[in-house]
């Protein structure tokens, strides 16, 4: 058979169609401003620096599992321990948690984008772009250190350490313009975030019939507006320090080494319930939709989320018992953070009164969702010890301080973010995870965790300091240090198992369909994965629970909102 030069022309643009497919998916994927592509870019750049700060944090558990360790030199190891903490919250926590965010809010407001596109993506690549920028340090001159340019002043970059007499070079530099441009982008989707909220939800939906996870993600917002905001000036009067001449915290010049300390953790604690208020907010669309039951005390969760908001701007000075503030500013500082405990204890009781009489269904993401429970739990209430002033001045340069946090960035957080992976991820893909993997992963992971984190805090009562490159034999935190250390290596194969389970699920596994968890939240209303448009018709809803009402007529708390 002969083939004509038309023909021949056609053979030539289908051979040469997939090469210019995977471009202009390349090409889409780089240019969109279509939220859900931009959630699952900045979850998908969070889990990456995941990987990478965990392979951080297994260094400095190796450095740490036997005594007089030289496996890192002292330089490198500060150089770990500031990527690692700088990665965690900035690079994973934040941006993980607003990725699933912009990928959820529109849709469960029965909206079809967020309300400024444009801002929407500035926002993700000027965040991906200050990551980047912190990891372009280990490629600088390496100076007088073994892993270049990287910085190595502590995630909190205390002054004086980073004034320029201290710090040459420009390894501060590039934690202070990555720490910058992160906070930008962190305002920037702040205010995405809040203005989709309050402007864009779709007819019937009030605000008392918002989704709670709505709710918390809207005074997450405001968190992010006030205590990023003070950070992202302090490294502008930083970087003056260092190049223009002031001296805000130069010690030797006049400055305060301790305003550096308010300015940081002004931001720092209220990070805390940053992060923390997605998990929350994770929790409560999944706990009552496992347990059969409608949420117990919306009016008082909501009340709960806000008052955490406006307390935890009042509690920073908690992270400076050990300055030396005063008997005044401290007992300020300690009532205020025992306060919050009470808006933070409403909430696990409404948890457990959902829970309670309910007919629960122990799928994957229920289990790290009970998990969480008994976690936070234990992360308050050793957070309530060290409110008291002179407790903390004992312990709070300790690993028991290093064990409550991470009690609450993994035991509360991850582990809710796994949790949303699981319930959600039917939703993204159109396709289920697989159960007995999902399983693997929580019980490796929860060994793992407990084994690290339990134990952690008793070097630390045994007087073990933080932030220690090594220590002397004979002080009974070896074989804690060395079992810490095994705790990781399960926390680190939970996570390969999660990572293969995702991958493995996106093409192997089971058709989810659009509702597979018979949920009630607008999201499950539209096809799996969703159009680009979100819905063909703008919803109208009645209640808290539109989805659930429609399909369940019978049920006796069946728009019981209206």
């Amino acid at each position: 058979m002969t083939t004509t030069p038309v023909m021949e022309e056609i053979d030539v643009s289908l051979a040469s169609q997939p090469s210019r497919t995977k471009l202009n998916v390349v090409y889409e994927w780089l240019t969109t401003v279509d939220h859900k592509k931009i959630g699952l870019m900045y979850i998908a750049y969070a889990l990456a620096f995941l990987i990478v700060a965990g392979i951080e944090a297994m260094l400095i558990r190796i450095q740490l599992a036997i005594p007089n360790n030289h496996f890192v030199s002292p330089q490198v190891f500060n150089q770990l321990f500031t990527m690692h903490g700088t990665t965690m919250v900035f690079f994973v926590g934040m941006p993980i948690l607003f990725g699933f965010g912009n990928y959820l809010i529109p849709l469960m407001i029965g909206a079809r984008d967020m309300a400024f596109p444009r801002l929407n993506a500035f926002s993700f690549w000027i965040s991906a772009f200050g990551g980047l920028l912190l990891y372009f340090s280990y490629f600088g001159a390496s100076g007088l250190y073994a892993a270049g340019s990287a910085p190595d002043v502590g995630w909190f970059a205390y002054a004086p350490l980073t004034e320029k007499v201290f710090s040459p070079g420009h390894s501060t530099d590039y934690w202070t313009l990555a720490v910058f441009l992160s906070g930008v982008g962190s305002i920037g989707t702040a205010l995405n975030i809040v203005t989709t909220t309050l402007c864009m939800r779709c007819k019937g939906m009030t605000m008392g019939r918002m989704p709670l996870l709505v709710w918390l993600y809207l005074v997450m917002s405001g968190l992010v507006f006030v205590a990023v905001s003070p950070l992202t000036a302090a490294q502008i009067m930083l970087t003056m320090d260092r190049y223009l001449g002031s001296h805000f915290f130069d010690t030797q010049a006049g400055g305060s080494a301790v305003l550096w300390m308010h300015f940081f953790w002004i931001f720092g604690h209220p990070e805390v319930y940053v992060l923390v208020l997605p998990a929350f907010a994770f929790a409560n669309e999944i706990i009552p939709v496992f347990s059969r039951k409608a949420i117990f005390g919306y009016p008082a969760m909501v009340a709960a989320s806000v008052g955490i908001g406006f307390i935890s701007l009042g509690v920073w000075a908690h992270h400076m018992f050990t300055v030396g503030m005063g008997a005044g500013a401290n007992t300020f500082f300690v009532f205020a953070t025992m306060v919050i405990s009470v808006p933070t204890g409403i909430k696990i009781f409404n948890w457990l009164a959902t829970l309670w009489g309910g007919r629960i269904y122990f799928t994957v993401p229920m289990m790290f969702s009970v998990a969480f429970l008994f976690q936070f739990l234990i992360s308050g209430l050793t957070g309530i010890m060290l409110s008291v002033a002179p407790f903390d001045w004992q312990l709070g340069n300790s690993y028991f301080v290093v064990a409550h946090f991470h009690y609450v960035l993994v035991g509360a957080i991850l582990f809710m973010i796994f949790g949303a992976f699981y319930y959600w991820y039917p939703k993204v893909t159109g396709r289920m995870m697989n159960e007995r993997l999902g399983k693997w992963h929580f019980w490796v992971f929860l060994i793992g965790f407990h084994l690290t984190f339990d134990l952690m805090h008793i070097p630390g009562i045994l007087g073990m300091p933080r932030r220690v490159y090594t220590y002397e034999a004979g002080r009974g935190w070896e074989t804690l240090n060395f079992l810490v250390g095994v705790g990781a290596i399960f926390q680190a194969a939970g996570i390969l198992i999660f990572v293969y389970n995702m991958v493995r699920s996106y093409s192997r596994g089971k058709e989810a369909g659009h509702d597979p968890w018979d949920a009630w939240t607008l999201e499950w209303a539209t096809t799996s994965p969703p159009p680009a448009y979100n819905f063909a018709i703008e919803p109208t809803v009645n209640s808290r629970r539109p989805l659930w009402d429609l399909k369940h007529p019978e049920d006796p708390d069946s728009d019981y909102e209206q």
